[in-house]
């Protein structure tokens, strides 16, 4: 036994996709590694909606931003707070220091807070095409070294603070941004959502409202209002490579959804979505061969190739939330479609 291996997740090509917005416009087959055979003809079905609607999935890159918080102690409160003066009127220098150390992170923002004598620094950068985790952290790590040079009265406290925040529910990412932020709407004919959806503009809206919205409040979500954004992030991830566990804070983002005198308006929000075309997990031939076929390794501009993938991961969430709250709004579709999906897997594997 060897002490690496490859753990193999069943993938399959769902779609085509039809794709509009500021940075792709396709229509594209996308992959997914689920052990959840029932999420591939689920996404499919959305997918389907999408080709069926004039402009298809019309997704927005709003903002894009990786970040890194520092910990640094001051001597005081006061101390703290001329420090964090001191960063924000020198942020031309900070940006300097960032140069140094790569070729495509660019800080773009200092964020801080205050608690006692502990001074928390949110740096944000863009990172080219690559999600930017180690390349923000270097950035940090020597921007952290030249703070502590340059500033009396503080201390190295961490290279990590959790003002970031990384891998965790949270509600700073959505306030101020994590990864792509990316918007995706579809305008459903009011024909379609009754023949291919089986149900009603009115009847996803009001329970979009009830579920998704009221449900999460009930519930103490955090800036969340969806039914399942996970299960598509983690099965387009695993299929491209991505840091799987950045699935919780990518999992926090909103659906809208309203009746149009019978045509269906469907939007979902992901401002936390963390997604690289490059770096670390790349390397695999099945990713590199899925990352071509989806477009995102073409000759582009830095970042541009990663901003086309995440408006596909933000079109794949929005097939499969369509097309799960539309079997919602029907008494027994989801489960029947799970048992009958499931038993016929089951029997194909048994040779049946």
């Amino acid at each position: 036994m060897t002490d690496h291996a490859i753990a193999g997740v069943p993938m399959r090509w769902v779609g085509p996709v039809r794709i509009s917005g500021n940075v792709a416009t396709t229509e594209t087959q996308v992959p997914l590694a689920t052990y959840e055979s029932p999420l591939w003809p689920s996404v499919g079905r959305g997918a389907k909606v999408s080709m069926l609607s004039e402009r298809g999935i019309v997704a927005t890159l709003v903002d894009e931003r990786m970040t890194r918080s520092v910990l640094v102690e001051a001597v005081d409160a006061q101390a703290a707070l001329t420090a964090a003066r001191t960063i924000d009127a020198r942020i031309g220098e900070l940006r300097e220091v960032v140069r140094t150390c790569s070729r495509f992170a660019e800080l773009i923002g200092v964020r801080h807070e205050i608690n006692a004598n502990l001074l928390f620094v949110r740096f944000e950068f863009t990172t080219g095409d690559a999600s930017g985790h180690n390349m923000a952290t270097l950035a940090s790590d020597l921007l952290l070294e030249h703070l502590l040079k340059t500033i009396p009265d503080i201390s190295y406290g961490s290279i990590s603070g959790n003002y970031c925040t990384d891998k965790k529910a949270t509600a700073i990412n959505g306030i101020l941004g994590r990864g792509k932020n990316v918007v995706t709407e579809l305008l459903v004919p009011r024909d379609v959502v009754g023949n291919v959806l089986h149900t009603t503009a009115a009847g996803i809206a009001e329970l979009n409202v009830r579920k998704n919205m009221l449900g999460t409040l009930l519930a103490g979500g955090i800036r969340s209002a969806n039914a399942h954004f996970a299960n598509m992030l983690l099965g387009f991830y695993l299929a491209t490579g991505q840091d799987a566990a950045n699935i919780v804070e990518g999992s926090q983002g909103v659906v809208m959804a309203e009746d149009r005198d019978g045509d269906l308006y469907f939007a979902c929000t992901l401002p936390n979505l963390i997604v690289g075309s490059v770096g670390n997990g790349k390397g695999l031939d099945f990713v590199e061969a899925n990352l071509a076929k989806l477009g995102c390794r073409a000759e582009r501009d830095p970042g541009e190739n990663a901003r086309r993938l995440a408006a596909l991961a933000a079109a794949t969430v929005l097939c499969g939330e369509l097309s799960l709250l539309a079997a919602q709004t029907n008494p027994g579709e989801l489960m029947r479609a799970h048992v009958q999906l499931e038993r016929n897997e089951t029997r194909a594997k048994a040779g049946v």
